[in-house]
């Protein structure tokens, strides 16, 4: 049975002998492609050649194996075939051949035992471009695919033409985006059972794939036309052949596995989460090990967490990542399951190896302060408990409460219900009934839904804080405005009040009453003291009160906002003497840590007494 690496070096030397020049992967970092965070795909590093540029080798044949990241399907990580880092075996014709000689080989390197994998041909199906208003069905394609079945001897029918489906989905038509080239394809897919029929009519194809019996290996891009703009403005001056054939998918058929997982790219990782965690759940492994692999080649690749772009992206992971271990009880950091990541790729990827240093630095740092998040919440839930009116074997969270330790803290609902039961278990009662459980899980999400309506909704119906949305990003940067807002009253002075703010995903804006322009140094001084604070990971918490009790406490108002009888104070900062109390309504972050590092972008006049900050978080 072929290993990995060996399918790798198969199919580098199966295009090599004929005539192309192998090529090593690209960052996972576009170098000059600001429209997308990773290279998603092979021919994304290749778009200039692909649109008529002469490569810098000088050749019209290319292959390689790209890295890649796509996370438009990270709810699917856990399933059979998805996964968030994945490696694309690519070989390309730019003005070269087209789909006769694409097709071919594409046929015998899957099928070919003496240089190729050694596929049954039985059991492959075939999809072609059915066409559309853009370009006419791709006949062509159709009729080399049914000469090479003929050929190889292989019965029934599976070759399928694929027309624009009722939600507008475009199936065996490629493009790289709104802008740049573009073609009909064709996809190649392999029945993993091996028991299904080969006279399947295309809805019975369609219901395979459904249930991934049949999974796609590989698909042939033939890049006649180029789109600006989203709309097709014509074809391109040479005819491109863009070869795509995902290596984790290859694998899994090859070694005949039903999914990624049990394969030699992936296993060993899995069979040291499960044997870490007490209590080992199958698709949380999954989850943790697809998470940590991707985070590896990601910071291997410069990528450092941050709440903007590729960074944001990294920190999601990560922290999915270890909600997970925690929630299997998983003690160990992180970082234990590096070296065996590094062992799988080492010989294909030596400069991860190189790098291993900085990769264990940047783990432990983003681990220890997203445990500290978690604390906070942990922290949270003890004062609830400490305050229960029932015994502690009763002892529940109605979904209010359990969405606002997530609104507020961050802290996952799963665990707040696993602290609730093992309350109830050491005081001689039983979990929460599952039923219940679900129940709660169900009002929770439902909120969660409200939430993230009035985030779509805009400017007309913004969150308290002046929220334009309700994403991670968003209610970092809330939390910083309490920071600024105490930064600019100890630089400005007690008549520094907060006049109103507007918060995206991208920065904060934020105003205040003062009556004349800030100079370099006192912006340069209010910086500093945001970032003090960020530096010194102060715990963001709240509490309810009465309105009178929040005024003997000193704590600030918002605008001239009408309060009830009780409010919420927000403290950033322990003891008597925080840096900051003001009341609010949320969300905020659990630890200033999280925040970035502030900068202030512009300061300006709003009206007579009224100036403006615009700033970011980096």
């Amino acid at each position: 049975m072929l290993t990995s690496s060996e399918i790798r070096s198969r199919y580098l030397e199966f295009f090599k002998k004929r005539g192309h020049v192998i090529i090593p992967s690209a960052s996972l970092v576009p170098e000059n492609d600001p429209s997308v965070l990773f290279n998603t795909a092979g021919m994304q590093p290749l778009v200039p050649y692909l649109l008529g540029e002469t490569h810098p080798s000088g050749a019209t044949r290319l292959v390689d194996s790209q890295k890649c990241v796509r996370t438009v399907d990270i709810d699917e990580i856990g399933d059979n075939t998805h996964a968030t880092f994945f490696e694309m075996l690519g070989n390309w014709s730019l003005g070269d051949y087209f789909k006769k000689d694409a097709i071919t080989w594409s046929f015998q390197f899957l099928t070919s035992k003496e240089e190729g994998l050694g596929l049954d041909p039985n059991r492959l199906y075939i999809t072609v471009f059915g066409g559309n208003t853009d370009a006419p069905r791709d006949d062509e394609a159709y009729e080399i695919w049914k000469g090479l079945f003929a050929e190889a001897g292989v019965s029934g029918e599976r070759i399928y033409f694929m027309t624009t489906t009722p939600s507008g989905k475009e199936p065996n038509w490629w493009s790289a985006g709104e802008n740049g080239p573009c073609g009909p394809d064709t996809e190649m897919f392999y029945d993993v059972t091996g028991k299904l029929n080969s006279g399947m009519t295309k809805e019975e194809y369609m219901a395979a794939d459904d249930r991934q019996e049949v999974v796609e290996i590989w698909n042939d891009v033939f890049m006649e036309y180029l789109k600006k703009d989203g709309a097709v403005v014509g074809k391109l001056e040479k005819q491109n052949v863009d070869t795509g054939s995902g290596l984790e998918r290859v694998v899994m058929v090859v070694q005949e596995k039903t999914n990624i997982f049990e394969t030699d790219l992936l296993a060993p990782i899995v069979d040291n989460v499960t044997r870490l965690a007490k209590s080992p759940e199958p698709r949380g492994v999954r989850i943790v090990a697809d998470h940590l692999r991707t985070s590896v080649f990601m910071i291997g690749d410069g990528v450092r967490p941050s709440n903007t772009d590729q960074g944001y992206i990294l920190r999601r992971l990560l922290r999915r990542a270890i909600l997970r271990t925690q929630r299997m009880g998983f003690d160990d950091s992180i970082t234990t399951l590096v070296p065996v990541i590094l062992g799988i790729y080492t010989t294909a990827y030596p400069a991860l190896s190189e790098r291993q240093e900085t990769i264990f630095s940047v783990l432990t740092e983003e681990e220890t302060r997203f445990r500290k998040t978690l604390e906070n919440g942990m922290k949270e839930i003890e004062k609830k408990i400490q305050h229960a009116s029932v015994p502690l074997k009763e002892f529940s969270l109605d979904a209010s409460e359990l969405f606002d330790l997530y609104q507020t803290h961050g802290f996952p609902v799963e665990l707040s219900i696993e602290e609730i039961d093992r309350v109830r278990i050491e005081d001689g009662g039983v979990p929460i009934p599952s039923d219940v459980s679900a129940q709660f899980v169900s009002l929770f999400n439902e909120e969660l839904k409200k939430h993230q309506e009035v985030s779509r909704q805009g400017s007309e119906q913004k969150f308290k804080g002046g929220l334009a949305d309700h994403s991670e990003m968003s209610v970092r940067y809330h939390t910083a405005t309490h920071l600024l807002h105490k930064a600019l009253r100890t630089v400005l002075g007690e008549t520094a009040l907060q006049k109103g703010s507007n918060i995206t995903s991208e920065r904060l804006r934020f105003d205040f009453s003062h009556g004349a322009k800030m100079t370099d140094e006192e912006k340069k001084r209010v910086e500093d003291i945001v970032n003090a604070q960020i530096a010194a990971a102060l715990p963001v918490t709240f509490e309810d009160v009465l309105i009178e009790e929040a005024e003997r406490r000193g704590a600030i108002g918002l605008f001239e906002e009408k309060y009830g009888d009780r409010v919420r104070i927000y403290q950033i900062g322990e003891g008597d003497q925080p840096f900051s109390l003001e009341l609010c309504g949320g969300p905020h972050v659990g630890n200033t840590s999280e925040l970035g590092h502030f900068s202030i972008k512009k300061e300006e006049a709003v009206s007579q007494g009224v100036r403006r900050i615009k700033a970011v978080l980096e």
